[in-house]
């Protein structure tokens, strides 16, 4: 595979930051309120944290040029986002007693975004994923 131009990347890192904002503009229209938009903890960045009542969801969103799919999201980057997510809580316990959820939101092409609820779940050690 050849490597990308920096106009490729360039043009992905676009896309990517106009997902995330459909993404944010979704969950804002169901009724979610945006905790925090790309949090960066020490264990890796979560790309949207939103509430909803007592729940709290930790979304990753891939866009893709024409539209992504659920295999955009691999066991390792969904492990990363459950131990990005325990960071999250550690700076925030606030949230200690919300229930959390881990979803995906698919964006691209001329689609509106696909929400996943509960596309994973936190294994009993809270390190990995479990689909």
């Amino acid at each position: 595979m050849m490597p990308r131009s920096r106009k490729a990347r360039r043009r992905a890192y676009w896309r990517g930051l106009w997902g995330e904002r459909m993404a944010a503009l979704m969950l804002i229209l169901k009724g979610y309120r945006i905790v925090q938009f790309r949090a960066r903890t020490g264990m890796g960045e979560i790309d949207i944290v939103a509430q909803r009542g007592r729940v709290l969801v930790f979304a990753e969103v891939k866009s893709r040029k024409n539209g992504a799919t659920t295999e955009a999201v691999h066991p390792a980057q969904a492990a990363r986002l459950v131990r990005a997510g325990n960071a999250f809580l550690a700076k925030k316990p606030h949230f200690a007693n919300f229930d959390i959820r881990f979803d995906v939101i698919l964006t691209g092409g001329f689609f509106w975004p696909r929400h996943i609820k509960s596309a994973w779940i936190a294994d009993s050690d809270h390190k990995t994923a479990v689909f």
